[in-house]
């Protein structure tokens, strides 16, 4: 079965062609910098691999320079879009209606559409991806797969808001986790090669940042919240800050609530502390004595490490912890700088092993102590194929 996945972001596409249950990829690329006249396209099989710079002005024209790509005679990959039995949407906000994946119809599009306002960096992207490939892929299944699934296994005593009760019951207003395709992914890889159901902790670091507490191979606690806005300092999103400077920005400095959404989310986290919301940027100035960088980054780690400690009381025990996505998988400084000081809980990194660099699961403790430092390259194309075939072959 050949299913096309999309990962439709506000100004990018991922898409990847994949056999199932086969697991081999036909192809795969990025369309990013959308709405601009410099969108960077790229196509890559075994055997070609294409890039292009040219304006791409809305979704609707990059799906259909994919769908060119992929039925191009000479390097594509399909005869026809009805080769493709399925489209399989990343779609981030989920609310409380939707704990699995789901076949998309006019209901669920309009429930997405509701979630705007909670996701309002992804659900309209992700919505838009799905509108056009209903044009596109006309013949294919198109299936939904939320990020906030995987969360929906916490018990009420982590989900709930100590905030009067009708705001859960009546408007839905609760913890709801996010990146769940990718914890589920990388914890599941985590249980199979410690051979136990055990207590670990993922952390899903990119330019959204995200924890969760897994135990038996269930999510118990995450880092997000009711969006993806809380938690750890992150690219641009500030994460955790008390609720009473956003009325103090409001009452006391001017701000419109739109303007202070827009700072939280587009002007703070890493950006805001240092001007730089690349990760790699931040350390190549931190190592040139940039104090605004430096003390960035040890925030960042300050902040992982506290949440570490909470997830570990909140498991009872710690038997690994899992480091995952582009931070977590390429930035060594980082890893080492979040497992310094923790030997109180087990954990101290091997620097040697922590240097490697590897695509393949990695233990990169050091052997005096218990717990089990992981690298797990991500895959969450992978994880939302296997979901669309198990879906559609039950």
């Amino acid at each position: 079965m050949k299913i096309l996945i999309i990962n439709s972001g506000s100004s990018s596409i991922k898409y990847q062609l994949m056999v199932m249950p086969e697991n081999e990829v036909i192809c795969s690329g990025m369309i990013d910098r959308i709405g601009l006249e410099t969108s960077n396209i790229t196509f890559k099989t075994d055997t070609v691999s294409r890039e292009e710079t040219l304006p791409i002005p809305n979704h609707k024209v990059g799906l259909q320079k994919v769908a060119n790509m992929l039925l191009d005679p000479e390097k594509g990959v399909i005869k026809s879009t009805s080769e493709i039995a399925a489209v399989g949407h990343r779609v981030v906000h989920g609310g409380s209606d939707f704990s699995a994946t789901v076949k998309i119809d006019e209901k669920v599009k309009e429930k997405i559409k509701q979630l705007f306002e909670l996701a309002p960096l992804h659900n309209p992207a992700n919505l838009e991806g799905i509108n056009v490939a209903e044009e596109i892929f006309s013949s294919a299944e198109q299936i939904a797969v939320f990020d906030t699934a995987f969360h929906q296994t916490m018990p009420e005593v982590a989900y709930k808001y100590a905030i009067p009760n009708y705001l859960l019951t009546e408007n839905k207003v609760r913890v709801y986790g996010f990146h769940g395709t990718s914890h589920k992914y990388v914890s599941e890889k985590a249980i199979n090669y410690l051979k136990d159901n055990s207590k670990i902790i993922t952390i899903h670091l990119g330019n959204g940042c995200s924890m969760a507490a897994v135990k038996d191979g269930k999510c118990i606690d995450t880092s997000m919240g009711f969006s993806p806005s809380n938690g750890l300092i992150m690219g641009t999103r500030a994460g955790d800050i008390d609720q009473s400077v956003v009325f103090y920005m409001i009452k006391n400095l001017g701000y419109t609530p739109d303007e202070v959404n827009a700072v939280l989310l587009k002007q703070s986290g890493m950006l805001g502390l240092t001007g730089y919301s690349d990760l790699r940027d931040i350390e190549a100035e931190a190592e040139k004595g940039n104090k605004d960088c430096l003390l960035a980054l040890q925030m960042n780690a300050y902040r992982i490490r506290k949440t570490i400690g909470a997830y570990a009381a909140a498991l009872n025990g710690l038997d690994a912890i899992v480091f995952t996505a582009g931070i977590g998988e390429n930035s060594s400084y980082m890893r080492n700088l979040i497992c310094t000081d923790m030997d109180y809980f087990g954990i101290e990194i091997d620097t040697g092993k922590n240097e490697l660099r590897s695509k393949e699961l990695r233990e990169i403790n050091s052997e005096k102590f218990k717990v089990k430092v992981l690298v797990v390259p991500t895959d969450e194309e992978y994880e939302i194929a296997n979901q669309v075939f198990q879906l559609l072959e039950n």
